[in-house]
């Protein structure tokens, strides 16, 4: 780690906790910066505050008082998940004082150089992916962000010898400052997370900042076939390296003639990929262009490739029992996720659908529905799901309280080469915490069918 005087008897506040918050607080104390910590969470329900104030740092918890921002703090570390609306946060900015989130503080004290990941879908299994190749490669990398361990926890451990890869939200590239990856990747753009930006270019512009601060020693990985992330790339000052499922791109990653080639080279070929789906195609190329710009051989890619099923809860391959694939896609919370994961498969469906009704409908989905011949509904949408799946045609369609017993109902309803597929299209909070409760509640269950 960087020893780095930055912080060293500055008046810093860390707004908000969790995991980050925690790190970061830990991180700027060690750094000798007057810390003080702002949680909603009471004091005598907050462990991690009561662990932070026996290192000796002032500890305010129970409410965010706006007044608080008139202490004379230089600098503020945002947990991701605050929207700058916050009435502390506007006073914050109206005092001109810098908001940062804590992925820059991991940056800024890093030995290691980062490989960066952000986009609206993919980024989890293209991090993923990369670790595993570089791994493969023997290239000593670490995995952080939000499907790791805190950043500047990793930052903290990493020396020369390592390669940080991080997965991050348009919420963290929004409170950058130095932040510099050696390589970072945009894998597409849709629309998203609109109630906290705002509007579509504000949500853009968050997720352009991966490349703000890259130079001509550094390499952006873009989506070819995506205009608006080429947009982005033409603001940029880094290498850019391209990646298309559609077309043939000389400086970059695409598919001809059956094989995966990078650069005119040919890596591997397509039908020795194990992962399904046209969408993690891309995830795929993205990775390999990564991975091949930190020196991994082709070896060491078609190793992963050739054995990597997925993500937990990312159209992750679970069992086959009697002819039946089972995969667990629990974290499609939206149609165009569970969209993706249909076109996955050529094979027919039984498709097991639900969740919180956040007040749309499900039309959408028709189009992707040819290859799905029955559909378990649950939760507060099925009814919804439902009346969709009638106008598509589908005659089989059976609801049940919840995804367990969605499983052995979706088991009697299918055939020897069918695929029952969790991929519910809403999110899970009706009925359960996470997506990942739900993912794990639906692997169990086809784990008892055995």
């Amino acid at each position: 780690m960087k020893n780095i005087k930055t912080y060293h008897h500055k008046k810093v506040l860390v707004l908000g906790l969790a995991k980050s918050g925690v790190s970061a607080a830990s991180l700027l104390h060690r750094l000798g910066a007057f810390v003080t910590i702002n949680d909603k969470k009471p004091l005598s329900e907050n462990p991690e505050a009561l662990g932070l104030l026996e290192q000796g740092i002032t500890v305010i918890c129970g409410e965010h008082p706006v007044e608080l921002i008139d202490e004379g703090f230089e600098l503020i570390v945002k947990n991701p998940g605050i929207p700058y609306h916050n009435p502390m946060i506007q006073r914050a900015m109206e005092k001109g004082i810098p908001i940062i989130t804590e992925v820059e503080l991991a940056y800024q004290v890093s030995e290691a150089p980062f490989i960066g990941i952000t986009g609206t879908n993919g980024k989890t299994t293209t991090t993923t992916l990369i670790f595993e190749m570089l791994k493969e490669g023997d290239k000593s990398p670490l995995i952080a962000g939000n499907i790791g361990t805190v950043a500047s926890d990793v930052a903290r451990e990493a020396t020369v010898e390592n390669h940080i890869v991080i997965e991050l939200s348009s919420f963290q590239l929004m409170g950058i400052d130095q932040f510099n990856p050696r390589i970072a990747i945009i894998t597409n753009l849709y629309e998203a997370h609109l109630d906290y930006h705002g509007d579509l270019n504000a949500y853009w512009k968050a997720k352009a900042n991966i490349t703000k601060n890259q130079t001509e020693h550094e390499y952006f990985i873009v989506n070819a076939d995506q205009e608006q992330v080429l947009e982005i790339a033409k603001q940029s000052n880094a290498q850019i390296i391209l990646f298309s499922t559609t077309k043939i791109v000389d400086n970059g990653a695409y598919v001809e003639d059956g094989s995966i080639w990078f650069r005119n080279e040919r890596v591997m070929e397509l039908c020795d990929v194990v992962l399904p789906g046209a969408h993690n195609l891309e995830n795929i190329l993205s990775a390999i262009a990564a991975a091949k710009l930190s020196g991994v051989d082709n070896e060491a890619i078609y190793r992963v490739l050739h054995s990597f099923k997925g993500v937990k809860h990312r159209l992750q391959y679970i069992a086959e029992i009697d002819g039946r694939k089972f995969y667990n896609d629990s974290k499609a919370t939206n149609i165009l996720a569970t969209t993706k994961a249909l076109a996955a498969f050529s094979e027919p469906i039984i498709l097991l659908a639900g969740g919180l009704d956040r007040g749309n409908e499900f039309d959408e989905l028709i189009p992707s529905l040819k290859h799905v011949k029955a559909v378990v509904t649950f939760g507060q949408t099925a009814g919804k799901i439902e009346r969709v799946a009638r106008e598509a045609g589908i005659k089989q369609i059976e609801r049940v309280d919840n995804v367990e017993k969605a499983v052995p109902v979706a088991y009697q309803l299918s055939s020897p080469g069918d695929v029952i597929l969790l991929s519910p299209a809403c999110a899970s909070w009706d009925q359960y915490k996470t997506f990942e409760v739900r993912g794990d509640i639906f692997v169990h269950a086809v784990h008892k069918l055995k």
